[in-house]
């Protein structure tokens, strides 16, 4: 399983992709294949305000129901609502359209807990 180099990884299986002061947040593919068929996504609404470390949504799948958790702290400013009607996306393409949400970084230090590509790939190989 490939894992993009541009991307920061949480402990959780969320990616981090870092564009000015904006994060854009997802799953991982090791995630959604862990999961299974993603049948639905709740997200946070615009405006709200996340901390890292703790749940800001769920993804439901045919299996179960898991929370997102925040891998950076910021203020919702973008949600994709394309989710809502095609979840599956999160299945089928977790790095490019099933994007999450953006949020506008409240810390920068925060990026720096995050692993890498090799990081992560390690960690789920164990």
């Amino acid at each position: 399983m490939d894992f993009p180099k541009n991307l920061r990884y949480s402990e959780e299986h969320e990616w981090v992709r870092v564009e000015g002061n904006k994060a854009y947040i997802g799953i991982t593919a090791f995630a959604q294949s862990e999961l299974g068929d993603i049948v639905f996504v709740e997200l946070p609404e615009v405006g709200a305000t996340i901390q890292q470390d703790e749940p800001f949504g769920s993804v439901e799948s045919v299996k179960t129901v898991s929370e997102l958790y925040a891998p950076v702290s910021g203020k919702v400013v973008e949600v994709n609502g394309e989710l809502e009607d095609a979840p599956e996306l999160v299945n089928s393409s977790p790095y490019e359209q099933a994007w999450m949400i953006v949020v506008e970084l409240a810390n920068e230090a925060e990026l720096d807990k995050l692993m890498d590509a090799e990081k992560y790939g390690a960690m789920v190989k164990e």
